[in-house]
């Protein structure tokens, strides 16, 4: 399956411009909140990226824009741990994982994967705490606005073929738990800090082994040389530099899995017995106009996802949630887990305007006015914190 998706003709220029000017100068790239953009991801987009944190790059709201699919060079970081050595994607053929809770486990190199077939999927990749900046207890972590977001087109072996090249799957199993090839710092029990994720075992039907994003083999910034790719669900359940794979009777017992990506009430500790951040939610918000626009006609844009199923239409309202107007879609359908970019032209008179978007998907889902805070700000998909003041005039 062959998808041609535009670029952005401004970030192409921009980016092109900032890299051969730093090239030239020796000039450091720059994000917009000034800070030198680390070694491991310097061929990012430095006007469209936020830097956080060495392991946090959030995507500005304006350049999303009205992407159908996120450019490499723009999509968001999130690392629980530092990335691997280079050296893991110098021969990406080589690269050896396990496969456990099947008839006939053992591991097998990411070129023999290759021979067991290929899908393309368009799906969402989100953070867990993608707008944790809206909500107003002051959760920690990164203070992600809308930018822990993108929409990416990726390709590898279904898990389904995996599993039936090597016999099936062994017994009565829950959970599909992956396991990531980060290096374990010296002196720390592994499941304090492994990066180990257990999801539901229907999961797999539509999971994939990844090994290109954006028709390009995934960069190391992203998990490559291989990624599980679970559609619909919370990007820390899509494990990066995947070492193994194992069909489990019990969810991991690493840390992030036990406490960690757990919804509960402000101050209250994390416990297996919280919902997991698994399935995403509807979701939409506004990329422009942001700032100030001329009186008259205006053009709204905007993104809208379905979590596990398409987007079937999306409301825009001009005054803060008091009326609403169907918003048209743009862009074909790219499948149940894509974004699809969204617009609406109306006529605005001088003053303050707030302008606010919600989505509804095929599961009749739709977005609340406001969300309930969670002690680690997951999973906000309330359209009133979403949305954005324009001043016309």
């Amino acid at each position: 399956m062959t998808i041609v998706y535009p670029v952005k003709r401004r970030q192409f220029l921009v980016g092109t411009a900032g890299l051969a000017s730093a090239a030239v100068t020796g000039l450091p790239a720059i994000s917009q909140e000034g800070e030198k953009l680390p070694a491991y991801v310097a061929w990012k987009d430095p006007s469209d990226v936020i830097v956080h944190t060495s392991e946090t790059l959030e995507t500005t709201r304006a350049a999303q824009g009205d992407a159908l699919i996120t450019p490499s060079s723009d999509l968001y970081i999130r690392n629980n741990l530092p990335a691997p050595s280079d050296e893991i994607v110098a021969d990406r053929d080589a690269w050896e994982m396990s496969i456990e809770g099947v008839a006939e486990p053992g591991a097998i190199t990411l070129g023999d994967l290759k021979l067991l077939g290929s899908e393309t999927v368009v799906a969402v990749l989100q953070c867990s705490g993608n707008g944790r900046a809206f909500f107003d207890h002051e959760a920690s972590g990164s203070q992600w606005a809308t930018g822990a977001a993108g929409n990416v087109i990726w390709t590898g072996v279904p898990v389904r073929a995996v599993v039936d090249a090597m016999g099936g799957i062994k017994g009565d199993m829950s959970f599909l738990t992956g396991t990531g090839g980060e290096e374990i710092p010296d002196g720390l029990p592994p499941e304090s800090i492994q990066v180990e994720r257990s999801v539901p075992v229907a999961a797999m039907e539509q999971a994939i082994l990844a090994w290109d994003m954006n028709g390009e083999p995934i960069p190391l910034a992203h998990g490559g040389p291989l990624r599980l790719i679970v559609p619909g669900y919370y990007g820390v359940n899509n494990v990066k530099y995947l070492k193994r794979l194992a069909f489990t009777a019990e969810e991991s017992p690493a840390k992030i899995q036990q406490t960690g990506y757990r919804v509960r009430p402000v101050g209250v500790s994390g416990d297996p017995s919280q919902p997991s951040m698994y399935e995403m939610s509807v979701k939409s918000w506004i990329t422009g106009p942001l700032e100030d626009a001329s009186t008259g006609r205006v053009r709204i844009e905007g993104l809208a996802m379905g979590g596990t199923s398409a987007v079937t239409g999306v409301e825009v309202s001009t005054d803060g949630g008091n009326n609403w107007q169907e918003a048209e879609l743009l862009g074909p359908d790219m499948g149940p887990y894509a974004w699809r970019p969204f617009f609406l032209v109306v006529d605005l008179e001088a003053g303050m305007h707030t302008l606010a978007s919600r989505a509804t998907n095929g599961n009749g889902d739709t977005q609340p006015e406001e969300f309930e805070p969670n002690e680690r700000g997951y999973g906000h998909n309330g359209w009133r914190g979403h949305a954005v003041e324009v001043n016309i005039g």
